[in-house]
């Protein structure tokens, strides 16, 4: 007999057979196609249809016990799915084998092209493993080498310390503790910070913060205290910038630290102790209050696609992007918020999770159902 070539099979017909006697394998394949013979014309001929490679090969599986035998069949097929099933009913017609009594049943078609879909998605699947897990770390490496490469090629020194490329230049300098801050604020793109090297810091930071607005950026620990308490005695700072509690600015992302500098504090509050560090610089207090006041600083933000965020003496916080602000609103916790943009049902909701008291933007959406004690203000109706 023919055997379809295995890539050709479409479906496959499995089917159970129950036997009021004791047969073999053969006696099964031979009633299938003997009492099949003639029924559905030549075209569809089970056996014709072997020869040809249109029905593969027929597995029987045959037990017995008990003087009755059962089992199961299974016929490939490469024939469209009417023929397919009119082939599977056709082999339930069959009611004897040899002068025994059978009966079978198809269970089900199975589409032999779904366990290839199947081979195929699982291998891919091993695949993209293997290249990420070889191939993607390289450029990542390479990536993070000319990162790297760059930042060395920008790194200074000054007077023998290290320092950014605009150390000289800029009106402000940044002072950090030591080589690996002054990388990490050039990864950052701040380019004008400097390395005291620890404690002991040497004279030259003293006669270079005489000249420029000064900030000293420590670590959120306490050897971020003891560098701070001596940097105040032999410089002259103006700001004080601290990393989050516990750690250090080498290691803080982008975002951490452009929020550390955006909060931080005036020198003699850092001594006196009347803010904590890392909280925001409170400015002369203003009368803020008046809803035409609040609606006039949109010129602040319009066309920067950002939101300032106030504290409830309408005194800045901080701003961010548009795109970051929901997820800002949690952490912050501000009391008025001014943003160039939309006032979405999104964004009074996450308001109103955070306890903003106030919303200010250039227009609101049409279907806001404000239910809450959030003030939404636009410029279009006050």
């Amino acid at each position: 007999m023919a055997k379809a070539p295995a890539d050709t099979i479409k479906y496959n017909i499995h089917a159970e057979i129950t036997i009021d006697g004791v047969v073999e394998k053969p006696d099964v394949v031979g009633a299938l196609f003997g009492q099949s013979e003639g029924l559905l014309g030549e075209e569809l001929e089970l056996r014709d249809l072997q020869k040809t490679g249109r029905i593969g090969r027929i597995e029987v599986d045959i037990k017995t016990k008990n003087g009755k035998s059962t089992g199961t069949i299974l016929v490939p097929s490469s024939l469209d799915m009417i023929e397919t099933s009119i082939i599977g009913a056709t082999i339930e017609t069959v009611d004897r084998v040899g002068p025994c009594n059978a009966k079978i049943k198809v269970n089900n078609v199975v589409d032999a092209r779904t366990s290839k879909r199947k081979m195929l998605a699982d291998r891919a699947k091993d695949i993209l493993k293997k290249l990420m897990r070889d191939e993607i770390p390289e450029s990542t490496e390479l990536v993070e080498e000319v990162r790297k490469s760059v930042q060395l090629s920008e790194i200074t020194t000054y007077k023998g310390l290290s320092a950014g490329p605009s150390i000289t230049d800029s009106e402000s300098i940044i002072l950090v503790e030591g080589r690996a801050d002054v990388l990490n604020l050039l990864k950052c793109g701040i380019k004008n910070a400097v390395a005291v090297g620890g404690t002991n810091v040497p004279k030259t930071i003293g006669e270079l913060s005489k000249t420029k607005t000064t900030i000293a950026f420590v670590d959120g620990d306490r050897g971020g205290d003891i560098i701070l308490k001596e940097l105040m005695q032999v410089a002259d700072i103006d700001f004080v910038a601290r990393a989050s509690p516990g750690k250090e600015v080498e290691d803080m992302q982008k975002k951490e630290v452009i929020m550390a500098l955006r909060k931080k504090i005036p020198s003699d509050q850092a001594k006196n102790g009347r803010k904590k560090s890392g909280e925001p610089v409170k400015g002369p207090v203003r009368d803020t209050c008046d809803i035409k006041d609040l609606v006039g600083r949109l010129a602040d933000v319009k066309g920067t696609l950002s939101a300032k965020l106030l504290d409830q003496d309408k005194k800045e916080i901080t701003d961010v992007e548009i795109k970051d602000l929901i997820n800002t609103l949690g952490n912050v916790k501000p009391s008025t918020v001014i943003l160039d943009g939309i006032i979405t049902q999104r964004l009074v909701d996450a308001a109103n999770k955070a306890n903003v008291r106030t919303l200010v933007g250039v227009n609101k959406a049409s279907d806001i159902k404000n239910t809450y004690k959030v003030q939404v203000l636009t410029e279009h109706k006050k």
